[in-house]
This record gives structure tokens, C-alpha cells and sequence, in this order.
């Protein structure tokens, strides 16, 4: 299958128009369940198009932004979808951050109005209160304490207004959303994304590779403000009518489980969206279901990539594949991935049809099979630009061309396999390392829960692996054995000289591996 297969969206698109339609013939279903509400279709429809009139009602203009800092809960799908139908800007942002980052963003973004989860009303004031920035209103969902005079309730505002009835009449290349990267230095970049981005990841990833269906229930322990989360659970199950559970707290293992087990409205979920720390940290559990439990019929993973051993053991005991690809907030969703049906564990797998893959060297030529190289994607859903970062934006952005960050080997059989972020990588006896190769071995011994490596300079100034392990609850084992476990796995050059246990990895708010800290040695 290639992109020719779908069709291009029309010039004149508004990709909230294009979701809510899509459903009209199923008004009854529900689209989303969260621990306290329901949204059927109708609904969902219904509400968005008042959130839309609301909008417009504040003087929010076309083009310009709202800040969306909310929690997963059916609120969400409504403010996101009305800010896109009435030709607003949502700013979709990270529920878990400080207030200093908000104020930041609420001046980058120029935001005129929030809206924003009764929670995380006190951080976002701090943040008000921090920024030069003003902002006309703040729309607050569940408040748990009395509203002030810029406040207004969300059930309330949208209540207020009635439907509206044509959506703005965007082009399919005009700013639709915006998400922010999660930079581990330097400030998050806002990536601006096009009304025709994600209807391509989801016809493309969602419908023709994870093959989703209206039978389906999807729940993500990704949140919808990651661009793998707004994929799950929101544009992939509007995209073919598939119902939603949303979860506002952790994805601890015993908050996923409670899902898997129906523990929100009966409802069992047929596919599940995770990441690796998350299934690791399932199979650790003393509570992990029995296979018999659940409904699951796909498991997905992404954020970083699966090590085989806990692929395996999560096929030993569920009987399913966990499928693993590889996407990025720039390119909105995964665009090289394994498939429900042809898994290779210890590879991302196979270009997605509708995107092409190269990697290239130091000098931007292509690398041989086998030789690492910088990971660059060519395909429909690239973000447009890093909004007032012409510099990043150029180095990113090439031509036609999205440089990730990077470093894949391409296989024999033209699947593809982490080698690291492109600024991770070792060179160790002249000789490029990849650290995840180590990890992955490590993660292999059965007292080893997580690992990571990074290069330390040695007394004459050379490189070496250095490991940061983690042991699994009831365990122990030596630095001795784990460098002969790898020595016996790894060309001899690759073991870490020096490993240093700990009780966890010091990691972004997205669940990723600051790998920066270790080699600042703040662990050690």
C-alpha cells in the first residue's frame, strides 16, 4: 500500500469538521468515557461546535491561540476540536510541567485564553502571575474551588452558546494545532501542525497499518497532549468511529490494569497504546492479569524503543505482539513501525507505506546496510515549523526532508534498528557504539529491570560505557556478572568498564531517559 491509495483531503479542509462529520451516522455510540462522564458522538458534536461559537464570542480570531492544559477527561476532545472548528489555534500542553515552563509558553504562543483543568488551576496562576502576557479569559473544567472574575466554568460556557454552525474555512495548510517538543536542553519548541497532518497519520498509521476498526475500544497510556497520544485516543478512533477511554491520573500499572479489567464503565479495552518503561513496569507487577482477563486484541508501543526481551515476555504471557514504531512530535505520528501481523522484536521495523526513511552519513550521503546513519523522513505529516525558531526550524526542517535526531542501522531485510539519539552515540576504539544495543542486553538478565549507558571519559580521555542499572524488586546481582553477561553477547569492546546501581533513572515528563544527567554525573 502506498500514499496513492489515500486520497489527498480537499484544498478546503478543517480537519474537525472532517472528524466530527465523519461520525454523524452513528449519534448514539459513545466516543469517549473518562472515570466521571460520557461523550457519545452526538454529543461530542453538539458541544464542540459551542465551545467553537464560545470562542468566537471571546474575540478569539482566526490563527490565534488558546492554551489547552487539561487533563485527560472528555472536556478535552471538545475544547481541542472547537478551538480547530471555529479556525483557532490550540496549544495543546504538557499537564506535568512547572509553572515557569507555562509562563514561557503562554508568552510564545501569545495564548488568549486558557483553558485549563480545575487541578492545575493554582499552577497555571502561578504562571499568569509569572508572564507579561495577558490573557483574556480562563475557561476552568471541574473547578474545585470558587471561580474569579477572569474565570468562567467550562460546562457553563459551552452551555452558553449555541452550536455553530459552518466551521471556519480553513485551507488543509493552514495551522490547525500546535504541540511543544520535549527538549531535554534548552527551551520546548512549539511545533506548528497543518489541518491535514493528522487526518494523514491516521489514514495512513491508524486505519491502514494498526488497522483500528469501529468495533474497536482504544485507551492510551500516552496522553492526549503527546503527539502519540492525540493519535490514539483521539484522531485514529474518530477517524473510523471506534470508542475512547480516557484516564486523567498516572498510567501506573495498577491504573492500567483497572482499565484492562473493565473498571470504567465495563468497558474492556481491544487496544492499548503504551510505551516500554510502561510494559516493563506491568510485567513487574505482582498484578499483571492473567492472559484470560483481558479483551486486548493490539498492543502498541512507541516514545522509545521496545527492548525484544520485553516484547517476548509480554507475547509468553498475553499470547500478543506487542507492535513497536517509532514516531516524533515534528512528524505527529509513527512513520516506521513493525505490524500487527509481521513483528521482528529488536527492530522498529518497516517504513509505514506513505512515508520514505533514509540515513545518512557525517558527510549526508547514504550509509551502507548495516552502518549507522542519521535517521531523515520524508512524508504528508510534517510539522510546518518551530514557531519563531528559524534556525531550529532549518536545521530540522530540509527540504521536504525531517531530520529526527536519530541514529538507525538499516537491516537486510529492510527493517530498521535503534542505534540511539544521534547525540548519545559512542565512539569507543574508534568504533561507534550505540547505547541502547547495551541496554537492550542488559534488560536480558533477569535481575535487571532498566539500564542505561553513556560515555565517560577515562584518566587518558577516552571514551567508555558506562552503565546505571536498575534490579528488579527481590534481586541482586554484580557489576562482575553483568560485565560477562554482556561480554558473551557484545563484541568484547561494547561492555560497560563501570556500573553503578540505583533505585531509578532520572527521566523527562514524557517517560524518557535523560541521558544528560548521567553523563553530568548526578547519579554517581
Amino acid at each position: 500500500m502506498n500514499a496513492a491509495v489515500v486520497a489527498a483531503p480537499p484544498e478546503r479542509f478543517n480537519i474537525a469538521q472532517h472528524l466530527l462529520s465523519a461520525n454523524r451516522s452513528r449519534p448514539d455510540k459513545l466516543a469517549f468515557v473518562d472515570d466521571s462522564s460520557a461523550l457519545t458522538f452526538a454529543e461530542l458534536d453538539d458541544k464542540a461546535r459551542r465551545m467553537a461559537a464560545g470562542l468566537r464570542a471571546l474575540g478569539v480570531k482566526r490563527e490565534e491561540r488558546v492554551f489547552l492544559l487539561m487533563l485527560d477527561g472528555t472536556d478535552w476532545p471538545v475544547a481541542f476540536l472547537g478551538a480547530i472548528y471555529a479556525g483557532v489555534v490550540p496549544v495543546a500542553a504538557n499537564t506535568l510541567l512547572t509553572a515557569d515552563d507555562y509562563a514561557y509558553m503562554l508568552e510564545h504562543s501569545r495564548a488568549q485564553a486558557v483553558l485549563v483543568s480545575g487541578g492545575l488551576r493554582a499552577t497555571l496562576k502561578a504562571a499568569l502571575t509569572k508572564s507579561d502576557h495577558e490573557v483574556h479569559k480562563v475557561i476552568v473544567s471541574h473547578p474545585i474551588a470558587p471561580l474569579e472574575p477572569n474565570e468562567v466554568d467550562f460546562e457553563a460556557f459551552v452551555g452558553a452558546h449555541a452550536p455553530l454552525e459552518k466551521p471556519a474555512a480553513t485551507h488543509a495548510d493552514d495551522p490547525a494545532f500546535w504541540l511543544y517538543s520535549s527538549g531535554s536542553t534548552g527551551r520546548p519548541k512549539g511545533v506548528v501542525h497543518t489541518q491535514a497532518n493528522p487526518y494523514w497519520s491516521a489514514e495512513l498509521y491508524g486505519r491502514n497499518t494498526l488497522q483500528l476498526q469501529e468495533s474497536d475500544v482504544c485507551f492510551s497510556a500516552a496522553k492526549l497532549f503527546f503527539a502519540y497520544g492525540l493519535g490514539n485516543a483521539l484522531t485514529f478512533p474518530l477517524t473510523v468511529g471506534a470508542t475512547t477511554l480516557l484516564m486523567p491520573e498516572r498510567p501506573t500499572p495498577d491504573a492500567v490494569f483497572k482499565r484492562w479489567l473493565g473498571g470504567v464503565a465495563g468497558l474492556k479495552p481491544t487496544v492499548f497504546f503504551g510505551a516500554p518503561t510502561g510494559y516493563a513496569g506491568m510485567l513487574a507487577s505482582p498484578n499483571l492479569p492473567a492472559r484470560e482477563q483481558l479483551v486486548l486484541r493490539l498492543a502498541s508501543s512507541a516514545g522509545e524503543a521496545l527492548p525484544a526481551e520485553i516484547g517476548q515476555r509480554f507475547q509468553r504471557h498475553f499470547g500478543l505482539d506487542i507492535v513497536d514504531g517509532i514516531g516524533s512530535t515534528e512528524m505527529l505520528h509513527i512513520f516506521l513501525s513493525n505490524r500487527p501481523e509481521r513483528v521482528r522484536y529488536g527492530t522498529t521495523g518497516w517504513p509505514v507505506p506513505g512515508y520514505q526513511i533514509e540515513l545518512r552519513g557525517d558527510s549526508g550521503g547514504a550509509v551502507a546496510d548495516g552502518e549507522p546513519g542519521d535517521l531523515y523522513i520524508h512524508g504528508p505529516s510534517s510539522a510546518t515549523m518551530y514557531w519563531g525558531n528559524r534556525a531550529k526550524s532549518q536545521e530540522t526542517f530540509q527540504g521536504g526532508w525531517t531530520k529526527s535526531g536519530d541514529k538507525y542501522i538499516r537491516n537486510e531485510d529492510g527493517s530498521y534498528t535503534y542505534a540511539g539519539r544521534t547525540d548519545d552515540m559512542l565512539k569507543v576504539s574508534g568504533i561507534y557504539v550505540s547505547p541502547f544495543e547495551i541496554e537492550a542486553t542488559l534488560v536480558q538478565h533477569p535481575s535487571v529491570l532498566e539500564a542505561a549507558v553513556v560515555g565517560i571519559a577515562d584518566e587518558h580521555g577516552l571514551t567508555k560505557p558506562k552503565a546505571y542499572v536498575v534490579q528488579r524488586p527481590g534481586t541482586t546481582v554484580s557489576e562482575a556478572e553483568l560485565k560477562t553477561f554482556i561480554k558473551d553477547r557484545l563484541a568484547p569492546y561494547k561492555y560497560p568498564r563501570s556500573t553503578v546501581f540505583v533505585d531509578e533513572l532520572p527521566k523527562t515528563a514524557t517517560g524518557k531517559i535523560q541521558r544528560f544527567k548521567l553523563r553530568e554525573g548526578v547519579l554517581g
